[in-house]
């Protein structure tokens, strides 16, 4: 059985820009497998799973079981995890892994819509600007206006995503509450695999070896190693300081596919990528 090494402030902070690289990789792994997007989740969560239990069983082991509304809560979050990896992965594969991280990137723009709307909760002046600055980003970013086209479609895709991740993380603050965050994280992620297998069972056969490999990684490093490294470290990191480090994952992402699949955007999309990742430091800064 694995354990999770003590961390220091420093090797903590480390562990934190280790985990948003490995959270930037998913449409990396996305691209190199050749499978579709159901296959994709239904591997990531698999293998995610697997890598959460083996280095925190004796942690778990520990920890009381949530209870009836708890469960049903925890699998609600799970469903909503998984309809945001399948839109994710398809905006990957419709378009880009630059345009797909991008759309996600949209993500604290409807969290601040959702958490106004849903929560009545006063949206600050500031939090206005994030919302402008996301949708000014998206406008700069979509290739053009022609849905046929594969880039706009992934964009779209991508939004999509964010728009999921965002009722995912208002759905977390009711779900989790009072369950600890990797037992979250493994029902999660056993609600996807439990729904998908029924879907995935047929095409598990016709799955190359060595998309085998990359399901293995991006579970393993993408969902395990990076929750665990998160989770981790925010024993001795602010917060804050966590939401900003983790804010650079479209950044990691956009410049893994343009070294290695040669994604070189355009000066526009540049700068429309640069206002939404500017957009998402002020929202994490500023809800931290």
């Amino acid at each position: 059985m694995m354990r999770v090494p003590q961390l220091t402030s420093r090797s903590a902070l480390i562990g934190l820009h280790i985990g948003a690289l490995m959270f930037g990789l998913s449409g990396i792994f996305g691209k190199l497998i050749l499978a579709g997007p159901l296959l994709i989740v239904f591997g990531r969560a698999l293998f995610g799973s697997l890598s959460l239990a083996a280095v925190f069983a004796s942690h778990l082991r520990q920890q009381a079981r949530p209870s009836l509304k708890q469960a049903a809560m925890l699998i609600g979050s799970g469903l909503l995890l998984c309809a945001h990896w399948l839109t994710f992965f398809l905006a990957v594969k419709v378009g880009n892994v630059a345009v797909a991280t991008l759309g996600f990137a949209s993500f604290p723009a409807f969290t601040v819509l959702l958490e106004g709307l849903l929560f009545r909760e006063r949206i600050r002046r500031g939090e206005y600007v994030v919302v402008a600055l996301v949708c000014i980003g998206l406008v700069m970013v979509t290739p053009s206006l022609d849905f046929s086209d594969g880039a706009t479609l992934g964009l779209l895709w991508g939004t999509l995503s964010g728009l999921l991740f965002a009722l995912l993380s208002l759905a977390n603050r009711v779900s989790v509450r009072g369950v600890d965050p990797i037992q979250a994280a493994l029902w999660q992620n056993l609600t996807i695999i439990v729904c998908l297998l029924p879907l995935a069972l047929t095409g598990l056969p016709q799955v190359r070896a060595l998309d085998w490999l990359w399901l293995v990684l991006l579970g393993v490093l993408c969902t395990g190693v990076a929750h665990s490294l998160f989770v981790a470290s925010l024993r001795l990191i602010k917060a804050r300081t966590a939401a900003v480090i983790f804010a650079l994952e479209p950044v990691y992402g956009i410049a893994f596919a343009a070294l290695l699949f040669g994604e070189q955007p355009s000066l526009r999309m540049l700068a429309g990528g640069t206002l939404i990742i500017f957009a998402t430091f002020l929202s994490a800064r500023s809800t931290a």
